[in-house]
């Protein structure tokens, strides 16, 4: 049932509403959202304000115009995608915040105080996270029948890896770059098995230490995009990912050549 204008928490005036969901957009796309996700959580808070909002969402580029449903006064603006890189984290709470503005009638000020406090917060909880990826990577060692040798190596790889890929990425080094220099470390470190043949399953390691570099989430956002019928964001996300995939693969077989690793 759509609420009444006394439902709906106090309006602010269509240029605060605009400022605000064009960080709140830029936020959320760069984090890994999805285009529709993206559209109807803005769309969420708009109307919450008693607003309009129209979104043109481009690869590197958001066009929000912003309107209010009574005076038809509008305000425009244009934001880019921000953030540290993907994160599910923020990515799930700014789409609660979405609805907690929506259920519980935030006012925008409060509102702009808890996006600031999530983007902004770098929890303890970021220290679990390199070796809960090399628990996983070790574990997809372990499923394409790795021993335990192999699993051990893989996870070794996996947070040289991880860690050097934090470590880059937040001195702005490119995230192709990243990339290639994350698959090499973590290449040569899981050729080790093979070099010194500690292990029963020395190609598995190697192949497995760099599964953590695959850019499922951008291949998984492109089939999504495709679907809704954001095409061109489809087109371009996929062509990021599979750039990706050709850095990763370039580290791999660098670190296979220097290690003197036949690949067949």
């Amino acid at each position: 049932m759509e609420k009444t204008p006394t439902e709906i928490c106090e309006e602010p005036s269509p240029e605060a509403v605009c400022a605000f969901l064009a960080r709140y957009g830029g936020a959320l796309l760069g984090c890994g959202a999805t285009c529709i996700r993206l559209e109807k959580n803005m769309d969420r808070i708009a109307i919450a304000y008693g607003k309009r909002v129209e979104i043109a969402t481009m690869p590197r580029h958001l066009h929000i115009s912003v309107c209010d449903r009574s005076t038809d006064r509008c305000a425009t603006a244009i934001s880019s995608p921000a953030g540290a890189g993907i994160s599910f984290d923020i990515n799930t709470r700014l789409s609660a915040l979405s609805w907690e503005i929506a259920d519980n009638h935030l006012p925008i000020t409060e509102a702009s105080s808890r996006f600031e406090a999530i983007v902004n917060d770098h929890g303890s909880s970021q220290r679990l996270v390199p070796v809960a990826v090399a628990l996983a990577n070790a574990s997809f060692c372990r499923l394409f029948g790795g021993d335990f040798t192999a699993m051990l190596i893989v996870f070794i790889a996996t947070l040289a890896g991880y860690y050097l890929k934090t470590v880059l990425l937040k001195r702005k080094v490119d995230v192709r770059l990243t990339v290639f220099a994350c698959a090499f470390v973590s290449a040569v470190l899981g050729a080790t098995d093979v070099l010194f043949g500690v292990g029963s399953t020395p190609a598995i390691a190697l192949g497995t230490s760099v599964l953590y570099l695959v850019p499922g989430i951008p291949f998984l956002n492109s089939f999504s995009d495709m679907l809704y019928r954001h095409y061109i964001c489809s087109l371009s996300r996929f062509a990021d990912a599979m750039v990706l995939t050709a850095c990763l693969s370039a580290g791999l077989c660098a670190a296979m050549a220097l290690m003197g690793v036949g690949m067949f």
